[in-house]
């Protein structure tokens, strides 16, 4: 399911550097001694701060430098101490340490607190301040303003207690001797510490944000008012890059009254000597953000006798919260008595809830209306390819735009985690997947299909596959249509990517405008979702009015509200049925149409200037009103047709009618027409060329009658692109004759006038002479015409009308166009005869 990319090994990557160290220490060739190392604190800006126990009883602070690889020794403890937690200043001048004591045999018999927490100056190593000395963890980490901060001569620290409070202590440093750093006033340092949170039961640090989010009971919740559910509240406390800080958003969340056992620190550094009581087991809960202004809160709820894990994920974002309670299988018996504490993993817009053993489910935080959009996979072949226990994997506080990291505790690596385009595609082309019927099926593969385009659909290589698993399954699934989703989740990529704020009203899946939602994408075996609203978010201080992160999130949330209160806010076909097929059927082009079409040339003109750098297909650059006023989907379609084509590796040889369709050409036939279909049920246009094309290959794939057939029944248009090419590619066989006779009678009569002076037939001749002779009666004013007189040479007695009538036609004709001067392929002989049989047929003086 995921893919893991190892970025630090703590043997490869820091203990062969310690081994040399420790030679030279020990003034040796090759130190053969043990080496206790593990990994402190991870900074904001990729450090990794170690420590081991180096020779001669000492520990030793390091610094593994991500960008160049190098490793740098910050600190010696002239003894063996318990470093619970480390941080360094961004100027890589002050060193904060917690030592967690462990009193000897002699020293149990005197006073000495848990817990020592110092400030070491260190550029060079120089004086030392004890800050705390009390008898709790306390958790130390320095604020990053992620700039160039050599020549800044502050720092600013966050003390974090077990006792539930927060300082944040403003160092002032100076320069000495030109290149020594140290504390101005050491003596005044404990007067500097600022109280910034007075009492919490659970703190997040994320590094990245520089963001301090943390839970304290709801100030309204008395002692007398406890139930089993208790109200509290999560803050979310913003430093700036002038390390001033602000409240900006309390957020109430209803959680269990022994939620809460002890104190609990997230993303501050790794505590390796401290270990928890069965009774105060550890509590799965996490915040994360992204950049694009969403924020989710995960937890879940502590294990009952029941063999379920309920946990819940709070979308701020989308106003909403969703709870889920899955059912782990009580009758597997390695199942009873586990302890039940999920991995809550970021993979962008996704995240992933991860039971060791039971269950995967990677939740969609974008489109989270239904659960048949998140994947959801269970059974003991569930596995993130982690060659450890999940008891011993911590999450990391990743960059917002980036994907999860997490660390491998006891074996010292490091991995960024991502999604599996591989295994997401093998869901897809499973025949059953995880064993599930066919029915059972279809929302893992509905779930993998998004994910795969919406979320990773910027890969060429992958978009390809994916077409090619439309190829080789063109009939739709049980229920939903694969291309239907495929256009609808491409296009919601895409302007998402150009609007974000159109998110809440694109449509992303065909499923939704259903009359009626196939129950197996209403619901997961073994899953039960309940979703409240409303979840009252409450934006504080200059979040208002702040740029970034917190506007976005604001102005989400606030857009949410006011879509909640309308009814169907998000955009269905059923909107515009009415509408698209009355605009199809117009005849004449009313004021509306011709502005759409104006509007559409300028799209048109910038086609070929998109993103495709290989034009395989023949599309027709057609005239095509229609297209022009409907226009769209135009390289997402094309990009599809492209896709197949380099598939079956089709030539020019396509466009010609005179040869019969290959299985190749039938396919790529089956697939437009699937095109058709799905692009029909969406009410989405096509681009221009494209009923041409398909029209080329039905004429060359499907019998006469058939492909008729299709015409008919409005499967097919007749384009006068394609009856053109049709009328002079084809030769006047019995067969093709009958075909253009046939055709010829459907074409509207103005298409139908045009494609008569195309065809090399008798047929059109005559028809051309009786629309010349029609036209010619038709425009003449006879009221001025006199009879011709008897003397004149050539006038012929026994038959007046006919005489008459051609007196009329010489007149006209010495102002009238030649029909034909511009016209190839001509008997001009037969049409002077033909016209002579008609004038006199329609004189009642000749038989048809």
């Amino acid at each position: 399911m995921l893919k893991l990319t190892p970025t630090f090994d703590l043997q490869r990557d820091v203990v062969s550097d310690i081994f040399r160290r420790e030679a030279s220490v020990c003034r040796v060739p090759e130190y053969s001694g043990a080496v206790d190392t593990c990994i402190l604190n991870i900074e904001r800006d990729g450090g990794i701060l170690y420590s081991w126990k180096g020779a001669a009883g000492t520990t030793r602070i390091g610094r593994y430098d991500s960008n160049t690889k190098q490793n740098k020794l910050l600190y010696t403890f002239d003894k063996q101490v318990c470093v619970s937690s480390c941080s360094l200043n961004e100027e890589e001048t002050l060193l904060a340490v917690s030592l967690a004591q462990n009193p000897s045999r002699d020293e149990r018999l005197q006073p000495i607190s848990k817990c020592l927490t110092l400030l070491i100056e260190i550029h060079p190593i120089n004086n030392t301040q004890v800050l705390k000395a009390v008898d709790c963890r306390v958790k130390v980490q320095f604020l990053n303003s992620g700039t160039d901060g050599r020549s800044v001569l502050e720092s600013h620290l966050l003390l974090l207690t077990e006792d539930g409070y927060v300082d944040l202590y403003h160092v002032l440093l100076t320069k000495q001797e030109g290149y020594r750093v140290v504390m101005a006033n050491p003596e005044r340092l404990s007067k500097t510490a600022e109280r910034i949170v007075e009492d919490f039961c659970w703190a997040q640090w994320d590094g990245h944000t520089q963001r301090l989010h943390y839970v304290a009971h709801h100030p309204t919740h008395t002692q007398a008012c406890k139930t089993a559910f208790n109200q509290f509240l999560m803050r979310c406390v913003q430093f700036y890059p002038n390390h001033n800080c602000e409240t900006v958003l309390e957020l109430p969340l209803e959680l269990p009254a022994t939620f809460f056992p002890t104190v609990k620190f997230v993303n501050l550094g790794f505590d390796h000597y401290h270990v928890e009581k069965p009774e105060q087991g550890p509590v799965s809960m996490k915040v994360f953000t992204n950049r694009i202004g969403s924020m989710c809160v995960c937890y879940s709820q502590p294990p009952t006798d029941k063999q379920e894990l309920i946990y819940t994920v709070v979308l701020v974002h989308k106003d909403c919260s969703k709870t889920f309670t899955v059912s782990l299988g009580g009758d597997q018996p390695s199942h009873r008595g586990a302890r039940l504490h999920p991995l809550f993993i970021p993979i962008g817009y996704h995240i992933l809830v991860y039971l060791q053993g039971h269950f995967l489910h990677c939740i969609n935080t974008r489109q989270q209306e239904m659960l048949c959009h998140s994947l959801f996979l269970s059974g003991v072949d569930v596995d993130m390819g982690l060659r450890c226990q999940s008891a011993n994997i911590a999450v990391l506080c990743a960059e917002e735009e980036s994907s999860g990291g997490l660390l491998d505790s006891a074996n010292g690596r490091i991995y960024t985690a991502e999604l599996n385009p591989s295994f997401l595609l093998h869901i897809l082309r499973s025949d059953t997947p995880s064993r599930c019927p066919s029915s059972k099926a279809d929302p893992q593969r509905l779930a993998a299909l998004h994910c795969l385009l919406v979320y990773m659909g910027d890969d060429p290589s992958l978009e390809l596959k994916i077409i090619e698993w439309l190829c080789d399954n063109m009939s739709a699934f049980e229920s939903f249509d694969q291309i239907q989703e495929f256009i609808l989740a491409s296009l919601y990529r895409i302007s998402y990517e150009k609007s974000l704020s159109l998110d809440k009203v694109l449509p992303y899946s065909s499923v939704l405008d259903k009359k009626e939602i196939p129950a197996c994408l209403l619901e997961v075996p073994g899953v039960l979702c309940t979703t409240e609203l409303h979840i009252e978010p409450v934006f504080k201080g200059k979040a208002r009015s702040l740029q970034g992160f917190w506007s976005e999130l604001q102005w989400n949330t606030e857009r949410t509200k006011y879509l909640h209160a309308v009814p169907n806010p998000r955009y269905r076909t059923s909107h515009i049925q009415a509408d698209w097929e009355k605009l199809k059927s117009e005849r004449r082009p009313s004021g509306h149409r011709n502005n759409t079409e104006e509007n559409t040339k300028k799209v048109l003109s910038m086609v070929d200037t998109w993103c495709l750098d290989k034009k395989l297909v023949p599309l027709f650059q057609e005239e095509d009103h229609q297209q022009r006023a409907l226009i769209g989907l135009l390289e997402l379609i094309r990009h599809m047709l492209e896709s197949v084509w380099q598939k079956h590796k089709l030539g020019p040889r396509v466009l010609c009618l005179k040869q019969q369709g290959t299985p190749a050409e039938w396919s790529v036939f089956h697939f437009m027409f699937r095109i058709l279909e799905a692009t029909r049920g969406l009410c989405l246009p096509l681009p221009p060329g494209y009923h041409t094309l398909l029209a080329v290959f039905a004429v060359r794939c499907l019998p006469h009658h058939t492909f008729l057939q299709y015409i008919d029944h409005g499967l097919l248009q007749l384009t006068e692109t394609f009856v053109s090419r049709l009328m002079t590619d084809l030769d006047n066989g019995a067969a093709n004759e009958r075909l253009k006779f046939s055709i010829l009678k459907r074409l509207p009569e103005p298409m139908g006038q045009r494609i008569y002076h195309m065809w090399d037939h008798p047929f059109s001749s005559a028809s051309i002479s009786r629309d010349y002779t029609r036209t010619l009666l038709e425009r003449h004013d006879n009221k001025g015409c006199a009879f011709p007189s008897r003397d004149k040479p050539g006038f012929t007695p026994e038959f007046l009308p006919l005489t008459y009538l051609a007196k009329i036609l010489s007149d006209i004709e010495e102002q009238a166009l030649n029909p034909f001067g511009e016209q190839e392929n001509v008997d001009a002989k037969f049409v002077e005869e033909t016209a002579l049989k008609q004038t006199l047929i329609l004189l009642g003086l000749g038989e048809k």
